[in-house]
């Protein structure tokens, strides 16, 4: 595997992890479909996600993870049980992605980039739909829950088709994360 092709994969993986952290059963949708769709290649051992099966179980779990946000409190629990799961499914997409590297690189970069990018996303979204929850009694929460859906969906989409825009957009998406909490926290002080 050429230089070039290992570091569109590592963006790859990360762009889509990042995505994990807002929504995780929709990117793994996403990239089920483009396996299944043969639009692309997936890591030769996990050539199963581009399955019919894995399609119809991941569409089932996407469509109940976006509407059960929309239930007030029903949400944080959601959150709850996301937040250790984006960490797996954000490395699991990362090994779907990164192939031909040394065992040992593959599961850093996995368990580091992927499964910390989306773990990292997931608490803080899950942070701000707790304030969300706090100060409006839940009522903003479709708001924030349609943000996230939103952002998950573009930055699947952007991974998969122009994988050098999707780091940009994890970089900002930090970045604005980091701006708000600062706020937060000055606003609290």
């Amino acid at each position: 595997m050429e230089t070039s092709d290992i570091i569109f994969s590592v963006f790859l993986g990360i762009g889509l992890a990042a995505a994990v952290g807002f929504r995780v059963f929709l990117p793994l949708l996403v990239l089920s479909l483009a396996g299944y769709l043969d639009c692309f290649p997936l890591a030769e051992n996990w050539a199963w996600v581009g399955s019919l099966t894995a399609v119809i179980t991941l569409s089932v779990a996407t469509l109940i993870e976006i509407f059960g946000y929309y239930i007030p409190w029903v949400d944080n629990l959601l959150d709850t049980i996301a937040v250790p799961l984006a960490g797996i499914a954000g490395t699991a997409v990362m090994l779907a992605t990164v192939s031909d590297l040394s065992p040992l690189i593959t599961w850093s970069l996995a368990i580091i980039a992927g499964g910390g990018t989306a773990a990292v996303i997931k608490g803080n979204t899950s942070a701000i739909r707790l304030t969300s929850s706090a100060t409006t009694g839940g009522i903003a929460n479709p708001i924030v829950a349609t943000a996230e859906t939103g952002t998950s969906i573009v930055l699947t989409l952007v991974s998969i088709l122009f994988a050098p825009l999707a780091i940009i957009l994890v970089l900002f998406i930090f970045y604005l994360m980091y701006k708000f909490f600062k706020k937060l926290r000055k606003k609290h002080s």
